[in-house]
């Protein structure tokens, strides 16, 4: 049992090495099925069963992944990265194949408040009109602060920008049943709150689109 866990290891990792020589589809698919059969391998020797079936299922499980990247998720993101050029705005595909949309403070909300600055209106314009032509896909929207002030201030003010950005986009036709909010406050920073530049970087919102394998 503990040599085909080993082999089951070896393999998993060879796919995930082999991935550098694919298309970004391709190797999204391939890391989780890697990752899905190193799970499962562990799992498997965590439960005594045999750890080569649980990196075959894993690997199974981690290939369908919860999202697909369809040529209208490839679409989107290249609408996107062109209506958000020079804006400061990161376009990019994550590796569960979620587009994402990361918003920098000094175009989307003024410090300490929650209602949506004009620059960021027209990037949220023309990420509306994506979704409206995209029906299918599910959008989750992510507030964040610095840590200056208190969580009892932080984490509702993440929620409200989270939660403006959400009303925005139902206001201009996108059903508010696809779209999910959440606040992180200042509990996941991508800089140093030491500096006044890092800070910044930090008090940002997050949006993630998604499209749902369908069976």
């Amino acid at each position: 049992m503990r040599h085909n866990a080993t082999l089951s290891i070896i393999a998993a990792a060879a796919l995930l090495a082999g991935c550098a020589n694919m298309s970004d589809t391709q190797r999204h698919t391939a890391t989780g099925a890697g990752i899905g059969a190193l799970g499962g391998a562990a799992l498997g020797a965590i439960a005594g069963d045999s750890a080569g079936t649980g990196a075959v299922v894993g690997a199974g499980l981690g290939a369908l992944g919860g999202y697909i990247w369809s040529q209208h998720m490839e679409q989107q993101k290249r609408d996107m990265q062109a209506a958000t050029q020079g804006s400061g705005v990161t376009v990019s595909q994550t590796a569960d194949n979620q587009l994402k949309l990361d918003i920098p403070s000094d175009i989307s909300f003024a410090t300490g408040r929650a209602d949506i600055e004009p620059n960021l209106r027209t990037v949220l314009d023309r990420f509306a009109q994506s979704l409206r032509a995209n029906p299918g896909t599910e959008v989750r929207i992510i507030g964040h602060t610095d840590s200056t002030g208190s969580d009892a201030v932080n984490d509702p003010l993440s929620v409200a920008r989270a939660s403006s950005t959400r009303n925005y986009l139902t206001d201009r036709g996108v059903d508010p049943a696809r779209i999910q909010v959440a606040g992180r406050g200042s509990h996941e920073p991508i800089a140093s709150n030491a500096t006044a530049e890092g800070r910044a970087r930090n008090r940002r919102v997050e949006i993630y689109v998604g499209e749902r394998q369908r069976g």
